[in-house]
């Protein structure tokens, strides 16, 4: 007994032990220290390592993201899906402040979704934005040069007037990516989702709201929601990426970021990192966040 006592809590075996994966941040591909995103590059080693515990009765993910890149929301979810089915372990998702558009994507990878009372959830819908500079162009006395081979290849250049053919054929991309979400969220969901004509429309709901819409399962918060379904000696063990002895994340990420540089690209870092916070602080915004 005492000596059980010295040894480490996941080796007690006094409760079932639930690993844990945090997933907060943008969604995008690449990243860099001055902003925090999430990427299959970035979250596959924690994904993985969670699911690699034999013990573990279900694996659970919190997850905090407006959205992003489509393609890594589903690189994400797919992963979380398949090694759920290769290691036969049901997926807890736990929603934050937000989880909304590919936030939402991946926080369909869950068996169950559990929602904060206040976490914004749903944004089923697809988004392209972006400036426009023709005018400001002229006032400066700049003169805009373009050379392609391709007609294509100056589509919705930000220097150049918009083109009604260029529009519609960013619309027909981005019903494509539509369809593609909206038939991942009705696989995963089926019966529970309510009908209700906004729910593929970008709206958002607040927690009790998005579980009447079916989006979610339950209203809890994660600690709470072990303990009731797996009992009070079950505990939470979070995965996280390794540090070194500065305190460093090692390799890529939670976000997929890189965490050394040449001196000599430090300030392209900073220059993109700060596009890349700007980007980010946008998403949020959309939330209010």
């Amino acid at each position: 007994m005492i000596l059980k006592k010295l040894l480490p809590r996941r080796f007690r075996q006094d409760g079932p032990v639930i690993p844990v994966v945090r997933l907060q941040g943008a969604i995008a591909s690449g990243g860099s220290p001055f902003s925090q995103t999430l990427s299959l590059a970035g979250t596959a080693n924690l994904i993985e390592k969670a699911f690699a515990d034999k013990r573990a009765p279900a694996v659970a993910f919190v997850v905090n993201s407006p959205g992003g890149s489509a393609v890594q929301s589903r690189l994400i979810h797919r992963r979380i899906r398949d090694l759920a089915k290769e290691k036969n372990k049901k997926v807890l998702v736990f929603t934050e402040d937000v989880a909304a558009s590919g936030g939402y994507m991946i926080a369909t990878a869950g068996d169950e979704i559990i929602a904060d009372p206040s976490s914004i959830v749903g944004s089923i819908g697809v988004i392209s934005a972006g400036f426009g500079f023709v005018e400001a162009l002229g006032k400066l006395g700049v003169e805009r040069r373009v050379h392609t081979a391709g007609e294509n290849k100056s589509v919705l250049d930000p220097f150049q007037p918009e083109k009604e053919e260029d529009i519609e054929r960013l619309k027909s991309i981005q019903l494509d990516i539509h369809k593609v979400f909206i038939d991942l969220v009705r696989e995963r969901r089926g019966d529970r989702l309510a009908d209700h004509p906004d729910l593929f429309t970008g709206a958002f709901w607040v927690g009790e709201k998005a579980r009447e819409l079916g989006l979610v399962d339950h209203i809890g918060d994660i600690r709470s929601f072990v303990k009731e379904r797996f009992g009070d000696k079950a505990t939470l063990r979070l995965i996280a990426p390794q540090r070194n002895f500065m305190g460093r994340r090692m390799g890529a990420g939670v976000g997929g970021q890189a965490n050394g540089f040449e001196p000599a690209g430090l300030a392209n870092a900073a220059a993109g990192g700060l596009i890349e916070a700007a980007r980010d602080r946008i998403l949020w915004g959309r939330f209010g966040l």
